[in-house]
């Protein structure tokens, strides 16, 4: 008993780092002066280069047979991870950092949609009343949206979303999820060459911003999440790694004073209370089965 409470406050622990890690994107999009893609290029050489050395350290020649025998499973879980890393980091610099939260906030009812259209799981009505409060939340932020540039945002931030989902709900049990994150973040850098100006610009100081971009948010984050869930029950740790989505607005407000709007946090509200809600219930009733 002791061994299982000191594994799971580990859990806790690993789970509550990768998302305090994976909330300094919109920190990090804010102090580069640099077109999205060029971002995109360095954040994902770097980021998907640790990962990948990591992988092979861990895991020797069964990290090097991940890597290069992915499969078609393997390059579609990729693909669609790197769709939606090309859409967030647009989506941060053409809206605010809340409407970008809320919106990602919003990604397990779309799995859970998905996973319904394509593997025809039920959803438990709790979900099903969860989902329709998250989406009125998400139509009270996106029915303030004027600007052209705030729509576009909000439509990149959506698009990644849904692609994140799909990632999850298609892919398979063989698939390593690190391999794939390691091929996402440098097919990420390969997509961007042809559409960024500045790859070749960059400041000594802003690689080094892009570095820490790459491993601490990215490779960084993605180590912790995996260690951490491996303790956890899959509910416990997704609840955990929901307090993601309050802290990217948090880091920007502290650095920049960039004040999220009322509707903002009203949307916010909602989405962040049918999540945790959903969440807590899941896991309840995954204990009254055990």
């Amino acid at each position: 008993m002791a061994e299982t409470d000191s594994q799971r406050r580990t859990g806790i622990a690993l789970v509550i780092a990768a998302a305090v890690a994976w909330s300094t994107a919109p920190f990090f999009t804010r102090l580069l002066p640099l077109d999205s893609w060029t971002i995109l290029f360095w954040r994902g050489l770097f980021g998907g280069g640790l990962i990948a050395t990591v992988l092979v350290l861990t895991q020797g020649r069964a990290g090097l047979r991940d890597l290069a025998m992915m499969g078609k499973s393997g390059w579609l879980v990729a693909s669609l991870s790197t769709l939606g890393m090309v859409s967030f980091i647009p989506a941060l610099q053409l809206t605010s950092v809340s409407n970008v939260a809320i919106i990602i906030a919003t990604g397990p009812f779309v799995a859970a949609a998905f996973a319904w259209i394509w593997l025809r799981e039920a959803a438990r009505w709790q979900t099903m009343l969860a989902s329709v409060v998250a989406l009125c939340g998400v139509a009270i932020i996106v029915g303030n949206a004027r600007a052209s540039s705030d729509i576009i945002g909000l439509a990149l931030a959506c698009l990644m979303t849904v692609a994140i989902a799909a990632m999850i709900v298609r892919r398979h049990r063989k698939t390593s999820m690190v391999a794939a994150a390691a091929l996402s973040n440098l097919l990420g850098s390969i997509v961007s060459i042809p559409f960024a100006h500045g790859i070749a610009s960059v400041t000594g100081a802003e690689l080094v911003i892009l570095a820490m971009f790459g491993s601490f948010q990215v490779a960084l984050g993605l180590t912790l999440f995996v260690l951490g869930s491996r303790l956890l029950p899959s509910g416990q740790a997704s609840l955990i790694a929901t307090l993601e989505t309050p802290l990217m607005p948090f880091w920007v407000w502290l650095a920049f004073q960039e004040v999220p709007a009322l509707r903002a946090l009203v949307g916010g509200a909602l989405v962040m209370g049918a999540v945790i809600a959903d969440i807590i219930g899941d896991t309840r009733a995954q204990r009254r089965l055990h």
